[in-house]
């Protein structure tokens, strides 16, 4: 029996949580689009057993990881791969039982509801994760990842998934997606291009990346207009293996047009490690208007996620790496920002930009007024550390009023933790019910519209906006 309550997230007024229930039953089992996330292709490709537990569920996930950080533990003692090899914590069930021991750190945060969610039905765990359940449920998921069932292509399966876009550098050479594409397996796993390695100028790998760029397309890259020439054919050649969309994680949504000569100058200044924070970043801002351009040409819709200053704990990155939970959220400004972008392309119906934020006090003061007068541009939801049931109602209430539920893309997981995927979008379908159950209640939109509604945010909205 499930230790999840069935009304979880739902109003506790009657009237509101009845007709909360209703909306959604009606799409809890509808397929899972996920347009943007991290998930490993190779998972796919080769489909072999996850090895454990702690390998599937906490290595990977680094909302978990963070938390255990910030209460003091070590995250050589969570198995964390160091980046230059020394030694982490071998044992994973020793892991595990330091993660049940401190599970209670989770409570009324969003990782806490995914994880009781995907133990539940995912894993069929009947009891909470504690230090004294913490071996025993181990055991449990342990047994289940060595039946086939578990193999992540059943799995994938059995989760409903429609679409799965992983995210890729632009010298990745696709061949995890080639190898899903070959097999008799007929799932859809498409990438997704994110150049931000090669028009980041100040990346600390830029140099190595260009090269790396150069091999795969076969010739040299040594000037500006060897570069575009590199990143349209990356993208059609992205496109021919299923990808419908690129990712911008920038640190500020800056947009400015350069000259082809000065362009080319801070191109070739870069070639030889003679570049500026304020001209990388007026480089990247450049850039973003020639990814703009290129959707305008090849049709892939531009998502720009920006508005966090990445690897902020530099002792942890310098020993882990990037994405180890150090990415914190900076204040954002979009007006102007985006001024010359959308003044350039923003009324131009063959293009679409997905704009994100980690910012929720610009939600109504200027994302949804973009968003609700320029035709190419939609809201992508709430990200990060605003992807909670709290985070979400939020950004329906500051957002709908403006731009309407139709100029935003659905749901997005966003994550590198496969097995949480379902229990996100449970969470999002569940939240998204429960808000249209109140508009319902206050007699604002009726009950057949709440019920076309809460279908266009689970499932058509994603297809429409990510041309899926």
């Amino acid at each position: 029996m499930s230790y999840l309550n069935p009304d979880r997230l739902f109003d506790p007024e009657p009237t509101v949580r009845g007709i909360a229930r209703e909306l959604y039953e009606s799409v809890r089992d509808l397929p899972i689009l996920s347009p943007h996330g991290h998930v490993d292709p190779k998972l796919f490709a080769q489909n072999q057993p996850f090895p454990d537990p702690t390998e599937l569920i906490l290595i990977p996930d680094h909302y978990i990881f963070r938390l255990l950080y910030s209460h003091g533990i070590r995250m050589e003692d969570l198995g964390i791969p160091t980046r230059d090899g020394s030694p982490v914590e071998m044992d994973h069930r020793k892991i595990w039982q330091v993660f049940g021991e401190h599970y209670y750190l989770f409570a009324g945060t969003p990782t806490g509801l995914w994880l009781d969610t995907e133990f539940a039905e995912v894993f069929g765990i009947t009891e909470r994760l504690t230090g004294e359940t913490a071996l025993s449920i181990y055991d449990q998921i342990s047994e289940r990842l060595q039946t086939e069932e578990y193999l992540p292509r059943n799995l994938f399966d059995r989760f409903n998934i429609e679409v799965l876009a992983t995210t890729d550098a632009p010298f990745d050479d696709l061949e995890n997606h080639i190898a899903i594409r070959a097999s008799e397996w007929s799932a859809r796993i498409i990438p997704t291009f994110r150049p931000d390695a090669v028009t980041d100028l100040s990346h600390m790998e830029w140099r190595e990346n260009i090269h790396r760029l150069g091999e795969v397309c076969g010739y040299e890259i040594t000037s500006y207009a060897s570069f575009i020439k590199a990143l349209e054919e990356r993208r059609s050649y992205f496109k021919s293996q299923g990808c419908t969309a690129t990712d911008h994680g920038v640190e500020s949504p800056l947009t400015h047009r350069l000259s082809e000569g000065d362009a080319e100058a801070l191109f070739r200044r870069a070639l030889k490690g003679k570049i500026g924070q304020t001209e990388a970043q007026i480089f990247t801002a450049h850039m973003l208007m020639e990814m703009a351009r290129m959707s305008t040409e090849d049709g892939l819709v531009m998502q720009i996620h920006p508005g966090a200053m990445r690897n902020h704990n530099r002792d942890v990155f310098s020993r882990f790496g990037p994405d180890k939970g150090g990415d914190i959220p900076i204040r954002m400004e979009y007006t102007r920002n985006l001024h010359e972008l959308l003044n350039t392309y923003g009324n131009d119906p063959r293009f679409r930009v997905i704009v994100f934020t980690m910012d929720e006090t610009v939600y109504a003061r200027e994302l949804a007024p973009l968003a609700g007068h320029y035709p190419a541009m939609w809201l992508g939801p709430p990200w990060w550390f605003n992807d909670s049931a709290e985070g979400m109602t939020i950004f329906r209430e500051r957002i709908t009023e403006t731009a309407g539920f139709h100029k935003t893309v659905g749901f997005i997981d966003d994550t590198r933790a496969f097995a949480s995927i379902p229990a996100r979008h449970d969470v999002s379908r569940r939240v998204d019910a429960n808000y249209l159950a109140r508009q319902v209640s206050r007699y604002l939109i009726d009950r057949e519209e709440a019920g076309k509604i809460i279908r266009a945010l689970a499932y058509d909205l994603s297809k429409h906006a990510y041309n899926l």
